[in-house]
């Protein structure tokens, strides 16, 4: 089950490899871990590197370690959700119906009150970039420049919140809304069928109008998730 690394990898690319076997599902909730020195042996790194790994992974909520019946993997209610790579290792896999459902309804918590605010607090110099990156997303020629200016455009709308807290939120967050792009503009009929909604965000925060900003951005969920729903009665 467990790969060599490369030999250029020390302990960051151990704690790839682990981390992606676990919340992959395959080291299971519950399994226990090979001996160290086994585990070494097979990722062919040092003990030391396995260590610095190991202590990673338990920051994360991943694995549990203990002296007498050693390191074993945690149920996912313990896992760091909020974890940069921990989300980007769920990502990485396909995403679970049930995961998707959660980043809709992160989404419908968090983005049309940061569109609320946006509309309240954001500058001129804030409107001029959530033009451009409106503008890239209009001008984009194929799904993954599309899902770069998408991005682009969320994480200026966050910023615009003039919310520190907020502004900091996107960093963690990120990866989760680039999956989530990428997954509801493929299943769309045309990628770039959000622009319109797009624009009225845009339009809303321009004008300093918090209800119609919020309600445009839910309207954008909304659509999102009929996208996503659209991929799943397709395969069923």
């Amino acid at each position: 089950m467990v790969k060599p690394v490369g030999a250029r990898s020390l302990h960051n690319q151990v704690v790839h490899e682990l981390g992606q076997l676990i919340v992959s599902g395959k080291l299971a909730p519950g399994e226990g871990l090979p001996r160290e020195d086994l585990l070494a042996e097979q990722l062919q790194v040092s003990r030391t590197a396995l260590r610095e790994a190991m202590k990673v992974l338990v920051a994360k909520g991943l694995i549990e370690s203990r002296q007498r019946t050693g390191a074993r993997v945690r149920e996912a209610i313990h896992w760091k959700q909020l974890d940069a790579e921990v989300l980007a290792w769920r990502c990485a896999s396909m995403p679970t119906d049930s995961f998707v459902e959660q980043l809709v309804e992160m989404r419908e918590l968090i983005e049309p009150g940061a569109a609320a605010a946006a509309a309240k607090r954001r500058t001129d110099a804030q409107i001029v970039e959530l033009k451009a990156a409106y503008d890239a997303m209009a001008a984009s020629e194929d799904l993954d420049a599309w899902a770069e200016a998408d991005l682009a455009f969320h994480e200026i709308l966050l910023k615009a919140t003039n919310n520190s807290l907020m502004v900091s939120l996107f960093s963690v967050i990120e990866t989760a809304l680039g999956t989530f792009f990428l997954l509801s503009a493929r299943n769309a009929s045309n990628f770039k069928a959000a622009l319109p909604q797009h624009q009225k965000v845009y339009e809303a925060v321009r004008r300093g109008q918090p209800e119609v900003a919020r309600k445009a951005m839910l309207a954008m969920v909304a659509e999102s998730r009929a996208n996503i729903l659209r991929q799943a009665q397709t395969k069923a």
